[in-house]
């Protein structure tokens, strides 16, 4: 797993309401073993429930990514059944384009998965590096993702955050971290808003009222907005400094009643109409993510057939 711009380091300590010093991170050392023959090679990032950690798995033999529930949130039930959630998620999931999990401790000291290592920039580096893709990586980067959508959405199971962070940039790319993934059946009981702002389904915003609708059409709409800002540069449905914080959610989420705004003019027809359906306010009006890639095969085909991928763009030979 690559660490994205999305992953923050984390205070040391936090103090509680009581005046209680509480410990954010470990602070593991070089060398610190988290498991038996998993050694700590150096702190890579983290979120407010988990650090992570680039590791040396002895069994393995090979570099991975432990990803660890936060030393004051290791009394937590919650953050201990997500953690259990998502282990039990990747473990039932294989698919070339889905991140692969190698093991999972969920008691003892270090509660933790045991990802692969990815090597490669995340979607959204590269977009803030070298701004709009080029179409020649754009569409092989959108039929890879939305075949790994159609399989999640096969096995019964929603990502609900599929975004430019969670895209690492290899051959093939790769669709990273089930955090908050859910089955069909679970999602549809969220009761709050849930995922990355900028990329979430009207219905995930407002889950009060739409959470039946949360489920594979959800990750269409984030694979839409993803391709959207790809190919743009930017997001497609931009809002004030602040919005994030803000009490009205039409002001925090103007994808609840504002269309997205227009793709370039280079984007071709067929294109600029598949990514503004899978937009739609209305689930049921998005195609699903396998009719995203049957429809993408074809544009994919259209290429140059010498086409190499590189980290910062497609070289046509």
């Amino acid at each position: 797993m690559n660490p994205s711009s999305a992953i923050q380091p984390a205070p040391a300590a936090v103090i509680d309401g009581a005046g209680r010093t509480e410990r954010r991170s470990w602070l593991l050392s070089e060398g610190a073993e988290i498991a038996p023959g998993r050694a700590v090679l150096k702190p890579i990032g983290g979120g407010s429930l988990y650090e992570v950690h680039l590791v040396w798995d002895e069994r393995l033999h090979s570099i991975c990514v432990a990803k660890l529930v936060r030393p004051d949130q290791v009394g937590d039930r919650h953050a201990l059944r997500e953690l259990r959630a998502e282990a039990a998620i990747l473990d039932r999931l294989a698919h070339p384009v889905v991140v692969r999990a190698f093991d999972a401790v969920l008691d003892g000291e270090y509660p933790h998965i045991l990802l692969e290592h990815l090597e490669g920039p995340s979607l959204r580096r590269l977009i803030k590096r070298g701004g709009a893709l080029p179409l020649q990586q754009l569409l092989p980067l959108a039929l890879s993702i939305s075949g790994a959508l159609h399989y999640l959405a096969c096995e019964e199971i929603v990502h609900l955050d599929c975004k430019p962070d969670n895209i690492i940039m290899g051959v093939p790319p790769r669709l990273i971290d089930l955090s908050i993934a859910r089955s069909v059946e679970r999602a549809s009981r969220v009761s709050r808003p849930l995922g990355t702002d900028a990329y979430m389904a009207p219905e995930q915003c407002d889950p009060e009222r739409l959470a039946e609708s949360i489920g594979p059409p959800s990750d269409v709409w984030g694979l839409g907005a993803t391709l959207h800002h790809a190919l743009s540069g930017s997001k497609p449905f931009p809002r004030d400094n602040g919005a994030r914080d803000s009490d009205d959610p039409l002001v925090r989420f103007p994808q609840l009643a504002a269309r997205p705004e227009p793709l370039p003019d280079r984007v071709p027809a067929r294109l600029r109409a598949l990514i503004e359906s899978t937009l739609d306010p209305d689930p049921a009006g998005r195609p699903s993510a396998g009719e995203v890639a049957a429809t993408l095969e074809p544009l994919v085909a259209e290429l140059p057939s010498r086409l190499t991928l590189s980290r910062r763009g497609a070289r046509v030979w």
